[in-house]
């Protein structure tokens, strides 16, 4: 997809510039004057009506803000599923790690009141914490040395971790298990102490929680490894120290209340009760982190906020207009600059998921930051920041677009979020009207005699419109169609193939042993490392040393990642009554063109054509150098999106 010219983009910013200075979120403007299409912008409502026709016992609120108006906001679902309690658009919603951008925000509140050194140690303000030991890695493997406390396997750091560290999940620190189970964080036995020697406990001060971590050693030497991480709880604990408030009075007397963020805190008034969305299934016990219906103790800075739509979107108003809202001023622009800039080294190791240069996307100060402007996790333009949380909320947050897109559901399962994050992420975009170039008027003369040649299916890659760029799919990465796991011998053991799958049409076989990617040695590295060595965007080549049963020597096979049909944005050009008709067969709806709907284009001249009502938009197909139809590109000019014949 042609990258959008930095130019264009800030003559667009600066024609909604006016809007921005308005701060207007309280009721929906027109969606049109904000530079959407109306009738795009409700394939959103459809989608998530669709879900709970479906019977998906989570209801849904999504909220865009566009220039400083608020062009979207919709309720779908149920409140309560079990009680049939319609969801309303400010029910209030546990937002999980969304609660670390509020962290990150009120931590650098105090940097700029020149009371906390963003590059102290933590001990500085925490002196529970001086003297950290870090676990000892395997010189061979970089994996940790745990043998037990009593033989301790550690060594000392080579620098105190420090406020900034926090802020950037580069500390040593790491989560516990079972808090997050999942293989992207790790399953090392240092997850497993943590989880024994400091779990979370609703019913104890952060100040307890902080004292227990003195005893537990750092998995990794601050500065050398991001790890998504308890940093934030601790910052909590600093910024109590620092302010000589808790936690909670802090945000609410310095934050919440200034923005007006009515109903944002750590618990739910009774006189709010009501407006709490239930989690479907088994409701939370009383220590769990979804039990706020009554007063907190434990104040959680990474994930014990809740909030609601509305609220968020203010919050993010205020980042997006660089630290003021309504005459109120929160932060700094350059601090939210430096919040919102990756701070990420290129050769940083990574360990965990939708972070790094294989998924397009750094880390600011408590904010995920797009980095590369051909892929990303992140929808929109380079520097656009976002985050979500672990019960099923997402925001980002586009400047380029001026633009702010918040979802929030309830979710028990981490794991589901994904398929609800992939919509949020695209069908906002795909509402988004492009400027319009004006048409050409149609001639009989030169136009194609053969309709057929353009029959075909034309892949556009993962995006949903031109004005985001290209996103990732399949979760952060292209599609190379196997299932593996780590190997005794190192490498990674093909487990089990897509029968359609690049890889398996490659020639790769279940059981077959792959000990290097790109040419580069994966034995010896952790399962998580050889697993991003795989990882990257769709249409991107990939090299695979292979080892196999059957043959003696190893060898090496290379292929093309796809993107997944269910996530990318592919049309069908087919006839139909003697002309041409597009419709959308991937997961997504793209421009005029719907999903399961043929629409009729009429021919402009040979190669181009042009759907005749709604946005007008113009499908030109492209040739070979031996004058083959290959491609298609969308509305062909500075805009353009451009797929490839696929079949």
């Amino acid at each position: 997809m042609k990258i959008i010219l930095a130019s264009c983009m800030a003559a667009l910013v600066l024609c909604l510039t006016g809007a921005a200075l308005a701060d207007d979120l309280q009721s929906v403007g027109n969606p049109d004057s904000l530079g959407f299409s109306a009738r795009r912008l409700a394939r959103m409502t459809s989608w998530f009506e669709a879900q709970s026709q479906k019977g998906d016992p989570s209801g849904f609120v999504v909220g865009i803000a566009r220039g400083g108006k608020l062009a979207y906001l919709q309720a779908t679902g149920f409140e309560d599923h079990d009680k049939k309690t319609p969801m309303r658009p400010d029910s209030i919603f546990r937002i999980g790690s969304m609660s670390k951008q509020i962290t990150s925000v009120a931590t650098m509140m105090l940097v700029d009141d020149g009371k906390l050194d963003l590059d102290a140690p933590v001990a500085q303000y925490l002196p529970e914490l001086k003297d950290m030991q870090v676990v000892k890695k395997d010189p061979a493997t970089g994996d940790p040395i745990l043998l037990d406390l009593v033989q301790k396997a550690f060594e000392p750091a080579k620098r105190a971790m420090t406020i900034r560290d926090l802020l950037r999940n580069t500390s040593g620190l790491v989560y516990a298990v079972p808090d997050y189970a999942d293989p992207g964080f790790g399953n090392a036995a240092v997850h497993l102490l943590y989880g024994a020697r400091a779990p979370f406990r609703r019913d104890k001060p952060i100040a307890s929680f902080v004292a227990s971590l003195s005893t537990l050693p750092l998995l990794h030497q601050p500065g050398e490894v991001w790890e998504y991480a308890i940093g934030y709880d601790v910052l909590g604990r600093v910024i109590e120290v620092v302010s000589g408030q808790s936690f909670d009075q802090f945000l609410q007397s310095r934050l919440f209340a200034p923005l007006h963020m009515v109903d944002s805190g750590f618990s739910v008034s009774q006189d709010k009760l009501a407006r709490l969305v239930a989690l479907p299934g088994a409701q939370p016990q009383p220590l769990s982190d979804g039990d706020v219906g009554k007063p907190q103790t434990f104040f959680s800075g990474g994930g014990g906020i809740v909030s609601t739509v509305p609220d968020f979107l203010r919050f993010c108003q205020m980042l997006l207009n660089g630290g003021e809202l309504d005459g109120v001023r929160i932060l700094k622009p350059e601090t939210v600059r430096l919040m919102t800039t990756n701070s990420l080294p290129p050769d940083m190791h990574i360990a965990g998921h939708e972070v790094g240069p294989a998924f397009g996307t750094g880390w600011g100060l408590g904010f995920a930051v797009r980095t590369d402007p051909d892929f990303s996790v992140i929808p929109g333009a380079v520097g656009s920041f976002n985050w979500q949380g672990s019960w099923g909320t997402f925001f980002s947050v586009d400047p380029a677009q001026n633009l702010i897109l918040v979802m929030m559901m309830q979710r028990s399962q981490y794991s589901e979020n994904g398929f609800y994050f992939n919509a949020i992420r695209r069908l906002p975009y795909a509402a988004l009207k492009v400027p319009e170039a004006p048409i050409p008027v149609a001639s009989e003369q030169g136009k194609s005699e053969n309709l057929a040649e353009y029959v075909g299916r034309y892949d556009f890659g993962g995006s949903t419109s031109s004005l985001d760029r290209q996103i990732l799919v399949a979760d952060g990465s292209g599609w190379i169609g196997l299932e593996s796991a780590a190997a005794e011998t190192g490498g990674l053991r093909v487990i089990k193939l897509a029968d359609a799958g690049p890889a398996a049409k490659a020639g790769v076989i279940a059981g077959d042993l792959i000990t290097a990617v790109g040419g580069a040695s994966i034995r010896g590295v952790s399962l998580e490392a050889a697993l991003h060595r795989i990882s990257g965007p769709a249409y991107a080549g990939i090299e695979l040393k292979i080892i196999r049963q059957s043959r003696s020597d190893p060898f090496n096979v290379s292929f093309n990642r796809e993107a997944v049909p269910a996530h990318s944005v592919q049309l069908r050009v087919r006839l139909a009554n003697g002309q041409l008709a597009v419709e959308a067969i991937g997961g997504w709806s793209i421009l005029d063109f719907d999903r399961g709907q043929l629409t009729p284009v009429a021919a402009l001249s040979k190669d181009e054509f042009y759907v005749e009502g709604g946005d007008h938009t113009r499908i030109a197909f492209t040739r070979d150098s031996v004058g083959k139809v290959n491609g298609a590109v969308l509305n062909p000019a500075r805009w353009e999106q451009r797929g490839a014949l696929a079949q």
